[in-house]
């Protein structure tokens, strides 16, 4: 019986910053991927994991996102990446969050950074606005920047359901990295990998039965 829908924030309620990524690699003449190739490296305690856990300043993660970039061919001041992370608020996501909000405990579960305006990483006002309205549909909102813990560390999943009041086997949970999902997965969660916006809505219908249309 699912009590509750747990929802990534970027690249499912908004698009994805892998998007903004390549096109940052086109307009630099860097390799295909070369962020998310950086990122892979040593996942648990590289610049970008110690960002999301709080562990070092927005200063010292643009020294060290610079230093390990540049041990791969091109070096990047963290700071740069910082910049692309707010996509575009998804009015079709948001649609199906508000009709979900209505039956179930909507959480949002993001790994974030203590960087730009609120959860959503924005970098104006008016976006954070956009944001803001969104955060508002969820009963509570889990950063890793604030907690210390980032996907995919099961513990972060063990606390979301600590927070939700609901056991894994109850949970919907939505996120466009398989790697983020895995874990959530062997817990118990029904998972969900975000693709696309319309194969997202039409597996969140199945899941939970209801309709976004």
């Amino acid at each position: 019986m699912i009590a509750a829908v747990l929802w990534d924030f970027g690249g499912v309620l908004t698009t994805s910053p892998f998007e903004a990524f390549s096109r940052f690699e086109n307009e630099n003449n860097l390799p295909l991927d070369f962020i998310r190739k950086i990122n892979s490296i040593n996942p648990d305690a590289n610049a970008w994991a110690k960002f999301e856990r709080s562990e070092v300043t927005l200063e010292e993660f643009d020294f060290l996102f610079k230093e390990e970039s540049a041990r791969l061919g091109h070096a990047i001041p963290g700071s740069e990446i910082i910049q692309l992370l707010a996509g575009d608020i998804r009015p079709n996501m948001v649609n199906a969050l508000k009709i979900c909000s209505e039956q179930f405990n909507c959480t949002c579960l993001t790994n974030n950074v203590s960087a730009g305006k609120g959860p959503g990483m924005t970098r104006d006002e008016a976006a954070q606005a956009e944001v803001n309205e969104v955060m508002a549909l969820f009963r509570q909102v889990i950063e890793s920047s604030k907690i210390g813990l980032r996907k995919p560390d099961p513990r972060i999943y063990e606390y979301a359901c600590e927070q939700m009041g609901v056991t894994p086997d109850q949970v919907v949970y939505l996120d466009d990295l398989g790697i983020n999902l895995k874990p959530a997965a062997q817990m118990g969660m029904k998972t969900i990998k975000v693709v696309s916006e319309e194969q997202a809505l039409r597996d969140l219908e199945a899941a939970v039965g209801l309709s976004f249309s």
